[in-house]
């Protein structure tokens, strides 16, 4: 991850929390979707940020390029190591799962992240990847509000064919998806539906699996 992509997050860091507290029945539509998809074993979240994620989901483990987020996750007991999602400081084959959540969009190379992550993972292991699908309303109002944006600026969002695509490159092969978010993030008040599939929720996630040997 550039600079510029991490910089906001280490000047902005209650900033980017207050999000969360905002926006509860996102977060917690978010975190469901990618909780129905996330199977057992021991994992890491790449750009696990402050730990919005890996804390609620039981993952011990988090890599992020930023400083600051890294402090507000240790603080709530993750183990936490710097590092991008395009050289994880990770032995290959050495876990069972991968998350990443609205992590995607801010890498430089999307395909050497998931590379990356096929590394790192055992053969049968599973990465979850959740993000705001690119053709969504959500999507669409991002990319024309990223200007207005400290920490979307530097973001490319991504459509689920494309991030589809990428992870099968990438030789990851069962994708599953599930979805929500199907309103406006201003009228979300409580917890959203999780919905097999995409093309209707504006948050998309996937698992991908690594072959067995």
């Amino acid at each position: 991850m550039s600079n510029k992509k991490v910089e906001p997050f280490e000047k902005h860091t209650a900033r980017y929390e207050g999000w969360f507290s905002r926006n509860r029945g996102a977060y917690l539509s978010e975190l469901d979707a990618v909780s129905a998809l996330l199977p057992e074993g021991d994992g890491v979240e790449i750009g696990v940020g402050t730990g919005r994620f890996a804390g609620p989901v039981g993952i011990g483990l988090g890599i992020d390029p930023s400083l600051e987020m890294i402090k507000v996750a240790k603080r709530s007991g993750i183990e936490v190591v710097r590092g991008v999602a395009e050289a994880l400081p990770l032995r290959s084959a050495s876990l069972d799962t991968a998350l990443m959540v609205t992590t995607i969009c801010f890498v430089d190379s999307p395909g050497d992240a998931m590379g990356e992550a096929y590394r790192i993972l055992r053969p049968g292991g599973s990465l979850v990847v959740g993000f705001i699908d690119r053709n969504s309303p959500l999507g669409r109002q991002y990319m024309e509000r990223k200007g207005e944006s400290v920490f979307y600026r530097e973001a490319r969002f991504y459509s689920v064919d494309e991030l589809g695509a990428a992870l099968e490159e990438a030789g990851f092969g069962h994708l599953e998806f599930v979805q929500t978010l199907t309103r406006p993030l201003g009228d979300i008040e409580t917890k959203e539906p999780i919905m097999k599939g995409h093309g209707r929720g504006s948050f998309v996630a996937i698992r991908a699996r690594k072959p067995e040997d």
